[in-house]
């Protein structure tokens, strides 16, 4: 028994002895968890390593009002994520570096305190609160000291265990004993603190808005310099433009500056890996040159004449390649030696500034007198100036052209598409639209207009592009005018958001489009429109067959087109400010079907329109169709325009012999007789189905053959397929280049 409880006893001193005691976190030397938690911002703003802060003067000075407070000193910044919070603290930093505050500011340390850092170490109960309580000592200890704690939310629960204080509940004393701390945090995450009334009253708020494009503009000027030193790149002013427009047209659930500094960083980046890189040419002729001496290789082992005739001609091009690659290495190995040179002159110039500036500050006027008349001006003579020979240093500046190409990775919308101006492809617009949509030029002028109208910046607040309602019977081409509208604003059919208004049928299915409820079902999946539109912010969403929807959906409707937004059933807002809005329905088809009502040409009379649009207004309130640009009414399909669908249908037919996916190589021509063509137009339309009929049409006597053909071989790559009419007129007859060769053999 004794022994039992000898072993015991050691047993339990040992497991105290690997346990960390209080004792030992109490014995550190004073000032060394702080030190090892802390980031001083100061003292990286005396060694010149923090960006400039531009455009940030308000806020800083502000900042510097409420720490100069005699009570309630504790600035607590708010603001969205990437608007520049933590680049205010940064400013305040290099203002007490430069001496530029009041007295009571000036020799001041700002250190940032890294609460992962903090959290490192203290799984042991106790430990945490050991930790934070000696971290609040050498605060409290050292007078001069101001602590920035960024996402300052998180100390709410942190530490935060069963029978212990969290770090929030440790800091409250502190500062109401004058511990002076700034916070920042996001508008979101501010809720939290705003529970804990107790710690919120400590702390004064500061507002940090996000930038305006023309104040981001600046920024990114000022940050220009520290870019392309660290890049070994030029960045043209135009790229710092498309940057700031750009990523506030198609960025839109991010903010500025913060989404534009990352679209110039990223450019030059990828700039500097292309120049790093060899060029495709000398690429492509190395290729070649292995090719070569494979060929040249296998041929090693053949003594016929014509094997060592290719011997010669291969060794004879091989050492004409060789000559080329060593000449193209030697001019690109010639552009990276300028390219770093220049890289290396800026980063000196930047050291040599920084050493200005502390020259000044010591108050050394002699240094700071020969680096400004002397070492300065040698070091920009050897930069290139702007427009000069080399300025580009061998081609790595950055335009807006690489800004376009980094959209384009980000959204998906084609490069071209960012690169052409709105205003050429505007102008053009209704030219586009009518190559794909016949017969419908007064929906089409309509349609350009208000979007030139929205484009020019004529139409008020953040509403969508433009939002239309398209009416008219079915197969009249409102669908395809909402295709031909995405293809031409975005660059791409993928960007058309297709919402089929069948499936809102029920009250309870509304939500799905901006997601469920909490404790729902679906809730953490998202609404099928939001979630949509948030992935891809410039795009077309069509309604369509919206008459079909449940009633409650025009409520959804209504705050989309009048604010541009839509609030998800996870509180995040949905920016549709980019968006083009189509309705499509066909309300009004049997006021269209009576005789009368439309024209020879298949254009609508006004009494029909007047009573189609007479109709949906006591279906829908006023409020919402007064907040839709147009409503359209579109005319029916007379037989030229159906002639017209034919031969775009039929061209459509040849682009797929000649470019399908699934044989990309292929090339088979395509002829149909007139008389051919004259039998699809005629029996292709039904004024019940429009010119949904003919597409049925073509794919069961044109397409289905054509596919039996190539499949049987009776097709070949290079044959032309000739389609005509039948001998009794009552369907179509092929023959193919390959049948026609059979029967002459």
């Amino acid at each position: 028994m004794l022994s039992r409880t000898i072993r015991t006893t050691t047993a339990s001193r040992s497991l105290h002895r690997a346990l960390p005691s209080t004792s030992t976190l109490a014995a550190r030397e004073p000032g060394k968890i702080l030190e090892d938690n802390s980031v001083d911002l100061t003292a990286l703003a005396k060694e010149g390593k923090l960006d400039p802060v531009i455009g940030r003067e308000q806020e800083t000075r502000r900042m510097i009002e409420i720490l100069s407070r005699r009570t309630k000193n504790n600035p607590l910044l708010i603001g969205a994520a990437g608007v520049g919070k933590t680049a205010v603290v940064e400013g305040l930093a290099q203002k007490i570096v430069a001496g530029d505050v009041p007295e009571s500011l000036k020799n001041r340390r700002l250190l940032s305190i890294d609460l992962a850092t903090l959290m490192t170490g203290t799984g042991v109960r106790g430990s945490f609160e050991e930790k934070m309580s000696g971290l609040i000592k050498d605060l409290e200890e050292s007078d001069n000291t101001i602590a920035f704690i960024d996402e300052i939310h998180q100390i709410l629960n942190l530490g935060k265990a069963e029978g212990s204080l969290d770090a929030g509940n440790m800091l409250k004393p502190a500062l109401a004993r004058g511990l002076q701390i700034a916070g920042a945090t996001t508008l979101d995450e501010f809720r939290t603190i705003e529970k804990d009334k107790a710690l919120l009253r400590r702390f004064q708020t500061l507002r940090v808005d996000e930038p305006s494009v023309e104040a981001a503009v600046t920024m990114l000027r000022g940050l220009k310099p520290k870019l392309e030193v660290h890049h070994g790149v030029t960045i043209s002013d135009s790229a710092i433009v498309s940057a700031a427009v750009m990523s506030t047209r198609y960025i839109a659930d991010r903010h500025l500056p913060d989404k534009a500094i990352d679209l110039v960083d990223e450019a030059a980046a990828s700039l500097r890996l292309r120049k790093e890189s060899p060029p495709e040419e000398l690429d492509a002729l190395k290729r070649t040159m292995t090719t070569l001496q494979i060929e040249l290789s296998s041929l090693g082992k053949d003594t016929d004449a014509v094997a060592r005739e290719r011997r010669a001609e291969i060794e004879g091009e091989l050492k004409t390649l060789q000559s080329r690659v060593d000449e193209m290495e030697r001019e690109w190995r010639g552009e990276r030696e300028r390219a770093e040179e220049i890289r290396s002159a800026r980063e000196e110039l930047e050291r040599r500034r920084w050493e200005l500036d502390e020259a000044q500050r010591a108050g050394d006027y002699q240094r700071a007198s020969e680096l400004r008349y002397s070492v300065l001006p040698a070091l920009e003579k050897k930069l290139p100036k702007e427009g000069e020979e080399g300025s580009d240093e061998g081609g790595s500046r950055v335009t807006s052209d690489d800004i376009a190409r980094v959209v384009s990775k980000a959204t998906g919308i084609p490069t071209t598409t960012l690169l052409r101006g709105d205003l050429s492809r505007l102008i053009d617009l209704e030219s586009v639209l009518r190559q794909r949509v016949k017969g419908q030029e007064p929906a089409i002028e309509s349609v350009a207009s208000a979007i030139r109208l929205s484009r020019a910046g004529l139409h008020t607040g953040n509403r969508p592009i433009a939002s239309f309602l398209f009416l008219g019977s079915t197969g009249t081409g409102k669908t395809e005018l909402a295709k031909a509208l995405s293809q031409e604003l975005t660059g791409t059919e993928r960007n058309l958001i297709t919402i089929n208004m069948s499936e809102y049928q029920d009250k309870h299915t509304v939500s799905r489009l901006i997601g469920a409820p909490p404790s729902y079902v679906g809730f953490e999946e998202g609404g099928q429109l939001t979630e949509a539109v948030r992935r891809k912010p410039y795009s077309v969403v069509l309604f369509d067959e919206v008459e079909k929807a449940h009633k409650d959906v025009a409520n959804i409707l209504l705050q989309l087109l009048d604010e541009g937004k839509l609030t998800d059933s996870q509180g995040r807002v949905v920016d549709f400010k980019n968006t083009t809005i189509i309705l499509t329905s066909n309300i009004g088809f049997d006021i269209l079907s009576e005789p009368g009502a439309t024209l020879e040409d298949g254009t609508v009379t006004d009494r029909a329109k007047e009573a189609v649009i007479g109709r949906v207004q006591g279906m829908y309130p006023p409020e919402l169709l007064n907040r839709l640009d147009e409503m359209i009414v579109f005319n029916s399909l007379s037989p030229s325009t159906i002639s017209s669908i034919v031969d775009l249908r039929l061209s459509e037919v040849q682009q797929t012999l000649n470019h399908s996916p699934a044989a990309p190589d292929r090339r088979i021509g395509l002829a149909v007789d007139p008389a051919a063509r004259s039998w699809l137009a005629t029996q292709g339309y039904h004024p019940a189905f429009g010119a949904r009929a003919l597409n049925r049409l073509i794919n069961r006597e044109v397409r289905k053959p054509l596919a039996e053909a190539i499949l049987r071989g009776e097709l070949a790559n290079g044959d032309t397929a000739r389609v005509g009419l039948n001998a009794q007129g009552s369907g179509l007859e092929g023959e193919s280049e390959g049948e026609r060769r059979a029967q002459e053999a």
